[in-house]
C-alpha cells in the first residue's frame, strides 16, 4: 500500500481541564488545559489530481467546501511551500460538529500532516504547527502529536504522563458555537494560572462548563447523569461531557446503562496522535 492508498488517522481529544486565566489586548482568551488523544475520530483520504485543484469530495451539509477545515489547510500548505499539485480529500467524519472533541481541528492538522508527505513539502513540526495555529487554537495540539499541558491560546505546549484510562464520553444532541461561550458576559476569565509541572490528574475543571449548561440545559442534563459515575467534566467549549474509568469493563458497563434519550461511546485514551511516528 502506498501513502495515497492509506487512510489517515483524525483523532478525538479531550480536555481534561480547561482554565481561562487571562485575556489579551486582541480579545483572544489566555487558557490552560491538559490535551489527551482518543483512539476514536474521523478518517482522512488522499487522492492526487493532475488540474491543481482542492477539492473536498465529501462536503458537509451547510459547510462551503471552500471554508472546510480540510480544504484551507491544504490551501494554507500550498500557499506556504509554494506547492502546486491538487489533491482530492475524502473525510469519514465521526466526530460531532460543535462537541468539544476537535473534530475539524484534527481534521485540518491530519490533511497538513499527509499533505506534508504525500506533496514532499519537508516542513518540521514546528512550522505545520504556525500555519495550523492561523486555521484554529486546537489545531498545533493534533500536530505536536503528545499528551500535553497546554498554554497561551492552547498554542504553547508541556508533555505530560498519563496513566492509561478509559472515557465514556456523551454526545448531546446540540452543536455548541465556541465564539458564543467565549463571548458570553458570565464566563469566568480570572482563574489563577498554575506552573505546568503542579498539574496532577483529577487537578481542576473546566471554566466554560457553567456558560454552556446555562444556554444548552442538554449538556447539564448529560453531566448531571454522568456524575454518578465519576468526576465528569465538559471537553473543550462542549457539547460532549466524559468521565474517566481505570478498566474498560467498567466505562462499557456504564455505557450499557445510558438512558435510551442520551447517546455516547467508550474510547481508550492515547498517549500519542497516530500519526506521531511519521
Amino acid at each position: 500500500m502506498t501513502d495515497w492508498q492509506r487512510d489517515w488517522p483524525a483523532p478525538a481529544k479531550l480536555n481534561l481541564f480547561l482554565h481561562v486565566v487571562g485575556r489579551r489586548a486582541d480579545g483572544y482568551h489566555l487558557l490552560q488545559t491538559v490535551f489527551r488523544f482518543l483512539d476514536c475520530g474521523d478518517t482522512l483520504r488522499c487522492e492526487p489530481r493532475g488540474d491543481g485543484r482542492i477539492v473536498l469530495a465529501t462536503p458537509l451539509p451547510g459547510v462551503p467546501p471552500e471554508t472546510d477545515l480540510t480544504v484551507r489547510a491544504a490551501s494554507a500548505l500550498r500557499a506556504a511551500t509554494g506547492a502546486t499539485a491538487g489533491v482530492s480529500l475524502h473525510l469519514e467524519k465521526r466526530l460531532p460538529m460543535g462537541g468539544g472533541l476537535g473534530g475539524g481541528s484534527s481534521d485540518a492538522a491530519t490533511t497538513l500532516l499527509a499533505l506534508n508527505r504525500l506533496w514532499r513539502t519537508g516542513l518540521d513540526s514546528s512550522r505545520l504547527q504556525r500555519i495550523g495555529l492561523a486555521l484554529g487554537a486546537d489545531v498545533p495540539i493534533f500536530v505536536h502529536g503528545r499528551s500535553s499541558f497546554a498554554e497561551g491560546v492552547g498554542e504553547h505546549f508541556t508533555d505530560v504522563s498519563l496513566p492509561p484510562a478509559w472515557y465514556l464520553v456523551l454526545v448531546p444532541a446540540v452543536a455548541v458555537p465556541t465564539p458564543e461561550i467565549f463571548r458570553s458576559a458570565a464566563l469566568r476569565r480570572d482563574t489563577p494560572a498554575i506552573a505546568a509541572a503542579d498539574w496532577r490528574p483529577g487537578f481542576g475543571r473546566n471554566d466554560l462548563e457553567a456558560v454552556a449548561c446555562a444556554l444548552y440545559p442538554e449538556v447539564a442534563r448529560h453531566l448531571d447523569w454522568l456524575r454518578h459515575h465519576g468526576d465528569a467534566r465538559m471537553s473543550g467549549s462542549g457539547a460532549c461531557c466524559f468521565v474517566e474509568f481505570a478498566r474498560e469493563s467498567a466505562a462499557q458497563a456504564a455505557l450499557a446503562a445510558l438512558p435510551a434519550d442520551m447517546k455516547g461511546f467508550v474510547a481508550a485514551g492515547l498517549d500519542r496522535h497516530p500519526l506521531a511516528i511519521i
